[in-house]
């Protein structure tokens, strides 16, 4: 009777420790075995009270455990199912998206101008990625989608968004080149030792603007050059006129008298006549048609 008592108490302890595997995939196949071990045991041996009683309680705690991995998994299911049925909608909303993307660069059939440098980029929103730069006065093909301020064009066959704003129909103007500024500093390697500060000044705003110009001369023996206030530009042709206009131009800047290039003579005292002629002097170099000269107070 012991030896008996014993192997009913080890097939008592081992019934809550059922093949996992067995609850998980099937709950009801672990009910199944659940009920035939437990019949197994009873026709076995009597059981006795204290026997039943364990038997009951072990089955007792399996069948929760089945019917918790049961709820467990009905809940895994639907979360599943919600999960798969989100994605499917994303993907039909992509796929939308891109049939009507695919179909507004076929029918693209107009063009405006870009009016300045435009960042190119992959979508309307704040989150689009920049793909390049779309160069000013350039004409691009629209599809005439418009989202968030910026519009759709066609690249190389692709759809981009610019800023919507920059986009016109007429070619914009060719923005004039900025002219010669007052500063900067000579880079070409000449200089000039000059008696006025003035004279520095205009050697370093001509050779800054006109870096190809590269002699220049000052100190002489006669006039305004024996005095050390008069500074010759050795340039001729059109360079020498833009150089003389620009001197011109900025005359008290540089505290400039007189400007003489190509027998014509223009003077702050007789500012309001403009360019006047000069009488021939004789010679290319005399008539100030290889130079400009400019004398300052």
């Amino acid at each position: 009777m012991a030896q008996h008592r014993h192997k009913r108490d080890t097939n008592a302890r081992t019934l809550p420790t059922l093949p996992k595997a067995a609850l998980v995939a099937a709950p009801v196949a672990v009910v199944a075995t659940l009920s035939a071990v437990t019949m197994g045991v009873l026709s076995a041996t009597p059981a006795t009270s204290t026997d039943d009683n364990l038997l009951a309680s072990s089955a007792g705690a399996s069948l929760s455990g089945a019917r918790a991995l049961e709820n467990r998994d009905e809940v895994v299911s639907r979360s599943t199912i919600r999960s798969a049925a989100r994605t499917e909608s994303r993907v039909r909303r992509d796929l939308a998206a891109a049939k009507q993307t695919r179909r507004a660069v076929r029918r693209a059939d107009d063009k405006l101008w870009t009016a300045e440098d435009l960042n190119l980029w992959t979508g309307p929103g704040e989150g689009a990625d920049k793909l390049g730069v779309l160069d000013s006065r350039e004409k691009v093909l629209v599809t005439g989608r418009r989202e968030a301020g910026r519009a759709e064009v066609v690249i190389d066959g692709k759809p981009r968004w610019v800023t919507a704003s920059y986009l016109t129909a007429e070619k914009p103007e060719k923005p004039e080149p900025a002219g010669p500024s007052l500063g900067g500093s000579c880079s070409n390697g000449s200089s000039i030792d000059a008696g006025r500060a003035s004279l520095y000044d205009i050697h370093r705003a001509v050779c800054a603007n006109w870096p190809e110009v590269t002699s220049y001369g000052t100190w002489r023996g006669d006039g305004d050059h024996g005095q050390g206030r008069a500074i010759d530009i050795m340039v001729s042709g059109a360079t020498g006129w833009a150089i003389a206009d620009f001197l011109r131009a900025n005359y008290g800047s540089f505290g400039i008298e007189y400007i003489i290039y190509s027998q014509k003579i223009w003077s702050v005292e007789r500012g309001g006549e403009g360019w006047r002629g000069m009488s021939d002097r004789g010679s290319t170099t005399a008539n100030h048609y290889d130079h400009v000269h400019v004398t300052v107070y």
